[in-house]
């Protein structure tokens, strides 16, 4: 080997030159060890072939031949012998193919769904990847134009409310990793990085004990510095499908997802959870900002949203929803801002302050198209899509609209770009549509101060009504008329007036349906084990995406979602169409609809008692305490508020989970861990929802 080592002694003091030395040794290595070689890559619409199945095939043609050749019916016979073996063979290695693709992705089904689309739909290459839109340059000139163009429009001067914390607690350096936190973290981290990598993600994983110490010694360097390596600011962007569906050709149904060098995701990584440490002990997080945050999601979100908008119209008091869109939100961030907001607002000083500075400073990117890389460019604004930090960043950076909101005494929620207004309109208590467009008018300057655009024409509203004689009382919506809609979609969940779900409700079956008869294509390719793997991917897991919202819907309703769980289960086990089906439910250990979401409602409460609920959860459930010692005092009960209406109120989250969790059995409700909590959980609803069968 002619590459020596010991020739590896840069300044380890210059956390820049000794990450670039450290990839000149790694090339030097790879080019002795393993030399990059050109391979022209074919497509393959039979990728479960191997040497054994071709071999069978072979021996099958070789006997065709003689059978045709001599005519004699012991060749014939011998044919068809091998005409069998061959279609057992490519039967058992399909087989193993869908069933290592499911092994492996089973909790990924973007890539189970690619792999099956690959198989059911074959394309030619040029009609399914970006390169129908254009070229490398015409993407990269594409993204360019359209951030300077967002932000030539915008007169950005910002100028902040006064901070929730006037002086928040400081964070002046990041701490260092020790090679054992390194190693764990690195056996967590998914194997995937840039084309610029020096060496593929999977080597690093498998190659850490040797190379370990220099990663450490480049990531350690660059905390105690506060210098990010140039290289681990240069992004290769994968332009992607903003919608599954969407025209390929058209560059504009793309958007930029940055891929960033497995190193530089590691780095992320340590200052993600030291910066996410100090936002939770210092309490700095926005309490109604939902996005990337541990134990909140969009079903969360939404239970918290509908929960206020069903107590509104228990009341008698119609109410305002107004959901805002932002064009290429991350793409516009102002760097300048930005770092002016984790001073200001986070308390981040000395030389944690200099890496955010240099992590933002100085960024690059190209564009890639098959093996073709544009041009190089600076990153002179935004946080790169694709990357750990940048989530967060981006929701440090809309922490003073909380702020407007709470002066208005409107109530909102956020899920990353997404925020949601909704307020009651009920003029006694000062809540009007004038005091609405007067928060919205403010918003609207406070989002063009900070280089932010509104979406005029995807931003939605709509008006919930307690009941149909209040309708007309709003009818003039004033400037907000234009974003008047009758069904609005909010986090993936499409809502209508009366909130009776239907329109997606449709959506869900229609997309179930479709995956289904999809799915017979290939059902004969897999084991019944993996295909009940497939199906939970496909199509359960939309019956059960925010489930819990399905919750006090009427049983009409809830009938056409079981009618899509009863074809799965049909489906799965080959029961006949007149076959009662609650014995089939019950053997493979699948929840009807209506307990589904009981199951998800308390799941949330445990959490609650766990103490891992989103604070805006927790705070609409109350111990039960009753005035005087009764045995009921540790049963772990909720108190139950009082509601008016059944198809308002007792749908509330606040109204529904503690009647819920009070009526479980106090084994249940005591359970020492969620594990064991989900279990007893599951067994006891399946006693009441199957007790002839189970």
């Amino acid at each position: 080997m002619s590459v020596r080592l010991e020739t590896f002694n840069p300044d380890p003091s210059n956390v820049d030159h000794y990450s670039q030395h450290f990839d000149v040794l790694c090339n030097q290595v790879l080019d002795v060890v393993a030399p990059l070689k050109l391979c022209k890559s074919r497509p393959r619409r039979e990728p479960w072939l191997s040497d054994v199945t071709r071999a069978c095939r072979r021996a099958c043609r070789s006997s065709e031949r003689k059978w045709k050749k001599d005519g004699l019916q012991v060749s014939r016979e011998l044919f068809r012998a091998s005409l069998v073996a061959y279609q057992d063979a490519v039967k058992a290695a399909r087989m193993a193919y869908f069933a290592d693709i499911i092994e492996t992705n089973s909790n990924n089904p973007k890539i189970l769904y690619k792999t099956l689309n690959s198989v059911l739909v074959y394309q030619e290459p040029s009609s399914m990847s970006p390169t129908a839109a254009g070229n490398s340059e015409a993407f990269h000139k594409f993204f360019v134009d359209k951030v300077s163009g967002i932000r030539a429009v915008i007169s950005g001067n910002s100028v902040d409310p006064v901070p929730v914390h006037p002086s928040p607690p400081t964070l002046s350096s990041l701490n260092t990793v020790s090679y054992s936190e390194l190693s764990k973290l690195v056996a967590r981290q998914k194997p995937s990085g840039s084309p610029l990598d020096v060496l593929p993600p999977r080597l690093w994983k498998a190659a850490f004990p040797c190379l370990g110490p220099s990663l450490g010694q480049i990531i350690n360097g660059s905390l105690s510095t506060g210098v990010v390596p140039a290289a681990l600011k240069a992004a290769v962007i994968r332009p992607t499908l903003k919608k599954p569906g969407a025209d390929v050709s058209v560059i504009e149904n793309y958007r930029p997802i940055s891929t960033l060098p497995f190193t530089s995701k590691l780095l992320e990584k340590v200052v993600y959870q030291q910066l996410v440490s100090h936002l939770a002990d210092s309490d700095l997080f926005e309490v109604f900002q939902s996005g990337f945050r541990s134990g909140h999601s969009t079903e969360s979100a939404l239970l918290r949203v509908l929960n206020d908008i069903y107590l509104s119209l228990d009341q008698g008091t119609s109410v305002l929803l107004l959901l805002l869109d932002l064009t290429a939100a991350f793409d516009t961030v102002d760097h300048a801002i930005l770092l002016d907001r984790l001073e200001r607002w986070v308390g981040i000083k000395g030389s944690a302050l200099d890496w955010f500075r240099s992590y933002l400073q100085n960024r690059t990117f190209c564009v890639k198209l098959g093996d073709v890389f544009s041009s190089w460019e600076g990153l002179r604004w935004g946080v790169p899509q694709g990357s750990i930090l940048g989530p967060l960043l981006f929701a440090i950076y809309l922490l003073p609209l909380g702020s407007i909101f709470r002066k208005h005494g409107l109530s909102f929620h956020l899920y990353a770009d997404d925020c949601q207004i909704y307020s009651p309109l009920c003029q006694e208590k000062g809540h009007s549509i004038q005091s609405f467009v007067s928060c919205v008018n403010e918003v609207k300057s406070w989002l063009m101060s900070n280089y932010l655009h509104l979406n005029e024409g995807k931003t939605e509203l709509i008006v919930f009504h307690p009941n149909s004689r209040n309708v007309d009382r709003y009818a003039d919506l004033g400037p907000l008329s234009p974003y008047s809609k009758p069904v609005v979609t909010s986090l993936g969940v499409k809502l209508d007036a009366g909130l009776k779900f239907d329109a997606h409700i449709n959506s869900v079956i229609r997309s179930s349906f479709f995956h289904l008869r999809r799915l017979a294509k290939i059902k004969h390719m897999l084991s019944r084990a993996h295909l009940e793997r497939v199906l939970h991917a496909f199509v359960i897991s939309r019956l059960d995406y925010c489930n819990s919202l399905y919750a006090g819907l009427c049983q009409s309703t809830l009938r056409r979602l079981q009618v899509v769980q009863n074809s799965a289960a049909r489906f799965l086990t080959g029961t006949r169409k007149r076959d009662h089906i609650s014995p089939v439910l019950a053997s493979l250990h699948w929840l009807p609809i209506s307990y589904r979401s009981q199951f998800k409602i308390l799941v949330f409460v445990y959490h609650f008692f766990q103490g891992g609920a989103p604070p805006y959860l927790a705070t609409l459930l109350n111990r039960h305490s009753p005035s005087r010692a009764l045995r009921s005092s540790d049963q772990g009960l909720l108190a139950v508020p009082r509601s008016r209406c059944r198809t308002r109120g007792d749908r509330a989250f606040s109204v529904l989970a503690p009647l819920l969790w009070n009526q479980l059995p106090p084994s249940v409700r005591l359970s020492p861990s969620l594990p064991v909590f989900k279990n007893h959980l599951k067994t006891h609803l399946l006693r009441l929802a199957f007790p002839e069968h189970v």
